[in-house]
């Protein structure tokens, strides 16, 4: 006899799971916050945790190079600005896959809400931005478990130059000086920061992104956040320790 609650706790990955990773089990929730740097999405990430919590829920939260394996290498590599385009695709590939093995998959076996701080689709707007095989990228991070729900944080270019300039946050990897678009750094970070945006968009129309304007005041984003966050837990009936209040 069909299950459907055995059906609804089945791990969905983008496209082949690794041999080892499970099936079944998956109790809790993958959240994702993407966006550009300098769009307001660490800040909002860490928000909305602490509002999860508040609620009674049990939230962990992950990000870029925190893989204990391999996070502390990328860091180091990208010191000597001599990366090479593929090598930092399968870098950030292996610190995802570590992290997935983990942290991640744990999580949501325990029935946690992952909140993570990006996640594969940045790594393919980068990807794609550094000129590698768009075939090629969704294959390698086919392992990714599929999120329940994305929040994009869209800006565009000409309202994330003046906060980059204003936090002083202009450096060699985000403005794409490996790119070869020139050695001038403002310049080259219009022009990749572009080419990212434009990528983050295309993925946003194909895998149905909850676009929040990042143009706003930071505390009506996270009021938009929760306000979404609320209307999707409820829909799918995830046990709530307690209402969720709502601020207007």
């Amino acid at each position: 006899m069909y299950d459907e609650s055995s059906a609804n706790s089945m791990f969905r990955y983008m496209g082949h799971a690794m041999p080892y990773l499970p099936r079944d089990g998956c109790m809790g929730k993958l959240i994702v916050i993407e966006g550009t740097d300098g769009c307001g999405r660490s800040t909002q990430a860490r928000m909305l945790k602490e509002w999860l919590e508040v609620q009674g829920y049990a939230v962990i939260d992950t990000g870029w190079t925190r893989s204990k394996l391999v996070g502390k290498a990328i860091t180091d590599a990208k010191q000597g600005h001599s990366l090479h385009r593929l090598t930092y695709c399968l870098m950030y590939a292996t610190d995802l896959a570590d992290r997935m093995e983990y942290q991640i998959i744990p999580a949501l076996r325990s029935g946690f809400i992952v909140l993570a701080d990006r996640y594969v689709y940045t790594l393919l707007a980068r990807g794609i931005a550094r000129n590698a095989d768009k075939a090629w990228l969704r294959d390698l991070f086919s392992f990714a478990v599929q999120p329940d729900l994305v929040f994009y944080l869209q800006l565009g270019v000409e309202d994330l130059v003046p906060r980059v300039l204003e936090a002083g946050k202009m450096n060699y990897w985000e403005s794409g000086l490996d790119m070869g678009y020139g050695d001038d750094l403002y310049g080259s970070f219009v022009a990749y920061q572009t080419e990212l945006i434009q990528q983050f968009n295309i993925l946003s129309e194909e895998f149905a992104f909850h676009c929040v304007d990042a143009r706003q005041d930071p505390q009506a984003i996270q009021r938009q956040l929760r306000r979404e966050m609320t209307a999707y837990l409820n829909s799918c009936d995830y046990p709530a320790p307690g209402s969720i209040r709502i601020e207007k």
